[in-house]
């Protein structure tokens, strides 16, 4: 399996070095920061990291507000949503340099009702899959090859109806280590599950 990663920072840096220790032998790169990695092929552009790859990960990250990062209480603040921009560039430039054999999978948390209302309608030519991760850092890559669960939401949140999903699914089948149960969702689902996991853990 062909693989490329958009976004080689703390979280997807990690996350394809520990494919390629696993054996994933072809995987690319891309960032818009430079950086260096013996275990991935890193490309000069979006559009060369893309070029014939069967599964693009999107590790492009999704910031909070300024003053929403729960360093200090927000209830007195208007409730505000993560910053999307760099998502919505990235996931406009995946649409255009590739084809609906593809699949491009969103591994960046959105909140519940993104992917529906703001990103799905960028992507005319590529199926859009939604698969956060339940990591931290530190250990990302660890919790990638060992995870508690895994997410994968599409449109319709049913596996046999979405054979890009089960490709996906056989991925993970190959490189986890801990044989983790995998769930399936609807985007929304699947959104609300990593939301609400992260504000359990939190607490």
């Amino acid at each position: 399996m062909k693989i490329a990663f958009i976004g080689l920072g703390k979280l997807g840096m990690p996350c394809a070095e520990a494919l390629a220790k696993k054996g994933v032998q072809d995987i690319t790169g891309y960032d818009v920061e430079q950086r260096s990695s013996d275990l991935i092929n890193i490309k000069s552009t979006l559009a060369e990291a893309v070029k014939d790859r069967d599964v693009v990960f999107i590790a492009t990250p999704t910031p909070h507000q300024e003053g929403y990062d729960g360093s200090s209480p927000t209830a007195h603040l208007e409730p505000k949503d993560f910053n999307y921009e760099s998502v919505k560039s990235v996931l406009t430039q995946c649409n255009e340099s590739m084809h609906n054999e593809q699949v491009v999978v969103l591994i960046s948390t959105v909140l519940p009702g993104t992917i529906r209302r703001e990103l799905a309608p960028i992507m005319t030519n590529v199926k859009l899959i939604y698969n956060p991760y339940l990591i931290a850092m530190g250990t990302v890559g660890h919790d990638m090859l060992n995870p508690e669960m895994i997410m994968i939401g599409t449109k319709k949140g049913v596996e046999e109806t979405a054979v890009k999903a089960k490709r996906l699914r056989m991925l993970y089948e190959d490189v986890c280590e801990n044989n983790p149960r995998i769930e399936f969702g609807t985007w929304e689902e699947i959104e609300a599950m990593k939301i609400f996991y992260n504000t359990f853990i939190s607490n």
